[in-house]
């Protein structure tokens, strides 16, 4: 095979190419070949018209490359071109992943003070990986992750205690009560919300950690509603949380 450097303007988009990328997606290709360089040729025709690479050269775009690494497949058919187009990506999807071995090289970068992100896996991602490895290692993250029993008894928190943990303010409470927002916020409003609403299913079986840990059901919002008590249950709550929240 041999490699042939052209206008990045001359390659034409397949018309009817069923892959698609997301302008999130472009960004990580194009991260990439900042970081790694154009590794991966384009692979075309004798008209120029790109047969797999099309992320590659939107991502080459999106960085302001004039020109960038090809190879003319001319022995293909036009039959054979459609197909390889459609088979390129396909089993690509088909291959999969060795957890133990993912999370071990994964950790590996992380601890070269690589930029892990680079892989195409984002930080989330990564750290479910590593997660999974330690519970499936029987080990645990460390002392904070470790989970102490529950103490036997009834449960003593009751809605209206407010707690204070030095700068921050904690308040058991209902969500969908304007009422609580108050007593919590007073007259500020918060700039950020992490929230968490119930998924109307129940939790123990579904959140399990792999079968080891077991959680009690939540007091609502673990299956007991119908599609229209759930919705209005999260309408409640919702609108609760934009009306106490800053602009943008």
């Amino acid at each position: 095979m041999q490699i042939e450097t052209l206008p990045v303007d001359t390659l034409r988009p397949y018309p009817r190419n069923a892959r698609t990328h997301s302008h999130k997606q472009i960004r990580q290709i194009a991260n990439s070949i900042r970081r790694f360089g154009f590794c991966n040729p384009v692979l075309i025709d004798d008209q120029r018209q790109i047969i797999a690479g099309h992320g590659r050269v939107a991502a080459a775009k999106l960085l302001g490359m004039e020109q960038v690494p090809t190879v003319r497949l001319s022995h293909l058919s036009d039959a054979e071109k459609r197909a390889y187009i459609i088979a390129d990506n396909r089993l690509a999807e088909r291959a999969g992943w060795d957890r133990e071995i993912l999370a071990i090289e994964l950790q590996g970068l992380i601890d070269l003070d690589f930029e892990v992100e680079l892989t195409g896996f984002e930080t989330a991602e990564v750290d479910l990986i590593l997660e999974d490895a330690r519970e499936t290692a029987g080990t645990p993250s460390g002392p904070e992750d470790e989970i102490p029993p529950y103490a036997a008894g009834p449960t003593i928190s009751r809605p209206g205690d407010q707690w204070e943990l030095g700068q921050h303010l904690l308040l058991c409470g209902d969500a969908r009560d304007a009422a609580a927002y108050a007593e919590l916020l007073s007259d500020a409003k918060a700039e950020f919300v992490f929230t968490d609403p119930p998924f109307n299913l129940p939790i123990d079986g579904h959140v399990c950690g792999l079968g080891r840990i077991h959680h009690g059901n939540f007091a609502m919002g673990c299956g007991e509603m119908n599609q229209a008590q759930f919705t209005w249950f999260l309408e409640m709550a919702f609108k609760q949380m934009a009306a106490n929240t800053t602009d943008g």
